[in-house]
């Protein structure tokens, strides 16, 4: 395989610029499979394109093969195809896309990046080359893996990328000392949290928030905003709902089991005190220590990878934040500072009491710092301890 950007013509780079785009198209579709677009060129002329809708259909490159075929299906023999992500070299769902290609006689295919997965690495690109297809590997490589950075976590780890949500004042406080939060940040950054949610494969609270809110913790079509023009309702869905309820609190009449889209509950001891709705899961998990009865937040992450959650968002109160911090199992903030002050009483934005000293802080990157309607959202990387 051929890693050397510098061979890459400026045609090359706009090829695979347009398959990265045409990726984007399934960012809320796609998991847990990867977002991958394909673009298919034949003398400096693009043949067809695709990209990866939904799990269980076609891959971006049958996509683009099938488009060709629709157009000219001459044109195929001897084609380059531009690909995200190294073409698939396994049966599951949808047969291989590695020898799709290669049946309808692409001579050269230029993947972004290799597949993360340690099992299949390698193999989809093996088998273009045993059938003699040229591959070049690395253009674009990190707007690549930029659009998958939960499936390579996943893949790498076996945890899913966490992304905390927290939404504070300008002096860093989540609610008045009466627990009155409603609404602190603005109707623009609401919408934009649930664009958050529409991403992500799970939501995690806790069910503190949960009865304090008497919150739903679905994605709300109605305020998805720009999304509504290029994804009907039906064609998003709702993340997993993850409640970490260690003490056995939740009810069913609250306004979280309204709502039919799937609910875990994560629990230390099982105890069969209610009769949940057919869509409720109940999961007994370790919990951290005999001295710590709270639930090992490690062994639930683990638990959610399994499950192909690629991507997840940490929606809870300080307690809970603060643990996700504290244990270094949060990979990214994403914090909204409305343009208020609610004065020392209110209720602290993150809490992390074993933190005592300054050399213990949790040390950030912040990366985009953006305007949403009057409110301020600072999207930051957690740097993870050595």
């Amino acid at each position: 395989m051929n890693h050397s950007v510098q061979e890459f013509s400026p045609e090359d780079y706009q090829y695979m610029a347009r398959a990265i785009e045409l990726a984007k198209k399934g960012h809320y579709t796609t998991s847990p499979n990867p977002r991958v677009g394909c673009v298919l060129v034949n003398n400096n002329r693009v043949i067809g394109e695709g990209y990866h809708q939904k799990a269980g259909e076609g891959h971006a490159e049958v996509n683009a093969i099938r488009a060709a075929k629709q157009n000219n299906p001459s044109l195929l023999k001897g084609a380059t195809a531009y690909v995200t992500l190294e073409p698939c070299s396994h049966f599951g769902l949808t047969p291989p896309c590695s020898k799709a290609l290669v049946d309808v006689g692409v001579t050269c295919v230029v993947s972004a990046m290799v597949d993360p997965n340690p099992k299949v690495s390698g193999n989809g690109i093996r088998i273009l080359e045993n059938a003699g297809v040229v591959t070049r590997t690395g253009l674009l490589e990190n707007e690549a893996k930029a659009l998958n950075i939960g499936f390579i976590k996943r893949m790498t780890t076996g945890l899913p990328f966490v992304r905390c949500k927290l939404a504070a004042s300008l002096d860093g406080k989540t609610a008045m000392k009466s627990g009155q939060s409603k609404w602190i940040t603005n109707v623009q950054a609401r919408s934009d949290v649930q664009r958050f949610r529409a991403q992500s494969c799970a939501v995690i609270t806790g069910s503190d928030s949960v009865m304090t809110d008497n919150a739903k913790m679905t994605v709300r079509y109605s305020e998805l905003g720009e999304l509504q023009k290029d994804y009907p309702e039906q064609t998003l869905r709702q993340p997993l709902r993850v409640v970490i309820d260690s003490q056995n609190r939740l009810t069913p009449d609250l306004a979280l089991f309204k709502s039919s889209s799937a609910i875990l509950i994560i629990r230390t001891t099982l105890e069969n005190l209610h009769t949940w709705p057919h869509y409720v899961e109940q999961v007994q998990l370790p919990a951290v220590s005999n001295e710590n009865s709270k639930v090992d937040l490690n062994a639930l992450l683990r638990l959610l990878a399994k499950r192909g959650m690629n991507e997840v968002l940490l929606e809870s109160g300080a307690t809970l934040a603060g643990a996700f911090f504290e244990q270094e199992l949060v990979d990214e903030l994403v914090l909204y500072q409305a343009p208020k002050l609610l004065g020392g009483d209110g209720k602290n934005l993150i809490e992390m009491p074993n933190i005592q000293a300054l050399e213990q802080a949790k040390k950030l990157t912040v990366f985009d710092v953006s305007m949403v309607g009057q409110d301020i959202r600072i999207t930051a990387r957690v740097s993870k301890a050595i």
